[in-house]
């Protein structure tokens, strides 16, 4: 498969960041328009099923007010002011990168394959790989290998949890076959959390991966952060300040050609 990514790329978190950035609520075709005119090369969207077996986008899974998107209809989440999933990709432009991190729900585990998150998503991706760059990632292992079955056009990112063990988080996403390891920045302790016994350092983490065959992406860093670890060779980074960050990328040093 071919690279996913061209230097470092920046992905617009939620669109342009999480909750309301400049107005824009994040997950909505407004933060999606906010994230692309500000620089951001990909757009990262967040994918729920409800009870009628439509996609919404949304990242919980309830609610503020306690109800649970799995439990709702298409129709009740709209009036709760989530957007659709084909809405929000139709204000995605098509050259601008899509970022689908699936929010499976327990209720996948029993109900008819058909009605799983990942089944209903297939047939979107194929759509999308055929117009843009699109990769998915995904806290679940069980939805990165049914896209590799299902849809193998489709790009994967092992994407493990806060703070996840860098350990882990590379082997596992060469175990999982996906050319793209998701981490989260805190994975790294560049900031607050001080040295650990046994952390590699940000370089000799990027360039293993690198030898690895795996591209990195590494989400949720500040600026200042996104600058330190594109200056290693990380691929990606989805961030929530995307035009700081841009500046960020623009004004280093080291980055410049």
């Amino acid at each position: 498969m071919s690279r996913v990514f061209s230097a470092t790329e920046v992905i617009g978190h939620r669109g342009a960041g999480r909750g309301v950035v400049d107005g824009a609520r994040e997950n909505t075709p407004a933060s999606f328009a906010a994230a692309v005119a500000s620089g951001a090369d990909w757009v990262e969207i967040d994918v729920r099923r409800t009870a009628d077996d439509e996609l919404v986008l949304y990242h919980n899974a309830a609610l503020d007010d306690g109800r649970m998107i799995v439990d709702l209809s298409a129709e009740e989440c709209r009036a709760a002011g989530l957007a659709g999933l084909a809405e929000g990709l139709a204000a995605i432009p098509a050259g601008t990168g899509l970022d689908v991190d699936v929010k499976t729900v327990m209720e996948d585990a029993v109900d008819a394959p058909s009605r799983r998150t990942v089944s209903l998503l297939m047939p979107h991706l194929r759509r999308e790989a055929a117009r843009r760059r699109v990769f998915v990632c995904s806290f679940d292992p069980g939805v990165l290998t049914a896209v590799r079955d299902g849809a193998p056009e489709v790009p994967t990112a092992w994407m493990p949890f806060v703070r996840n063990p860098l350990d882990q988080a590379v082997a596992g996403a060469v175990g999982l076959g996906c050319p793209v390891v998701a981490v989260d920045v805190r994975s790294f302790g560049l900031t607050g959390d001080g040295s650990l016994p046994g952390r590699r350092p940000v370089a000799y983490t990027v360039d293993l991966a690198h030898r690895a065959g795996l591209e990195m992406a590494v989400w949720c860093p500040d600026p200042a952060e996104a600058a330190l670890l594109a200056e290693t060779g990380v691929d990606a980074v989805v961030v929530d300040d995307v035009p700081g960050t841009v500046a960020a990328l623009e004004s280093s040093p080291t980055l410049q050609p």
